[in-house]
């Protein structure tokens, strides 16, 4: 799987980084960062799938590949 998040859709709420400490940050700007940008770990998978459907904006993305 792959995460990206998208930083112009990102209003800082935080919710991801809230469910995912482990995958998403928030920088020094305020914007959500993935620290991890590819994982096979079902936990992972799971949680960053979850961080996506809750983010307000949409602004996670997560891919199969």
């Amino acid at each position: 799987m792959k995460i990206n998040v998208n930083r112009d859709a990102c209003i800082s709420c935080g919710a991801c980084e809230a469910i995912a400490e482990d995958i998403f940050e928030l920088d020094d700007e305020g914007i959500s960062v993935a620290k991890v940008k590819e994982t096979n770990d079902n936990e992972e998978m799971e949680l960053a799938r979850e961080a996506s459907t809750s983010c307000p904006t949409g602004a996670i993305e997560v891919s199969e590949d």
